[in-house]
């Protein structure tokens, strides 16, 4: 995030609330635990809450358009991620499912050519060779 310049202020009051802002959105603050609300920034600022509430209400102002747009690029980055995540975890399971596409396809080619050579075999037979032929039997002896 660019820190908010000076920009010539005078006002130490003004210069020490701008320059505790630059930190708390930096997220290097000194005197405060860092959370991201008026208060706090009151704190960092060593100023008086008063100041910011009533007396710099633009610098207030801005603060929370700041802190709003950082949340608002911090969900979106978020919603990113769990976008490539969710994206990742489909591509893996496509690519598994086209590994057993591609093993059921290897069997079916390999009964398809099986079952082919047997039509082969079976239509190329003759006459001759398809005809079942009876053995002669023994004439049976009775005791």
């Amino acid at each position: 995030m660019t820190a908010t310049p000076l920009n010539g202020e005078t006002d130490a009051t003004r210069r020490a609330i701008i320059a505790a802002m630059n930190r708390l959105l930096a997220g290097t603050p000194k005197r405060s635990t860092g959370r991201l609300n008026v208060s706090q920034l009151a704190i960092e600022a060593d100023v008086q809450r008063w100041h910011l509430t009533h007396q710099h209400q633009d610098l207030k102002d801005l603060f929370q358009a700041r802190v709003a747009a950082d949340e608002a690029k911090r969900v979106t980055h978020v919603r990113e991620q769990d976008s490539y995540q969710e994206l990742k975890k489909k591509h893996a399971d496509l690519q598994k499912h086209a590994r057993l596409l591609e093993e059921r396809l290897q069997l079916y080619a390999t009964a398809v050519n099986l079952l082919s050579r047997e039509l082969q075999a079976v239509t190329e037979r003759t006459e001759d060779t398809a005809k079942v032929r009876v053995m002669p039997r023994r004439p049976r002896q009775l005791p």
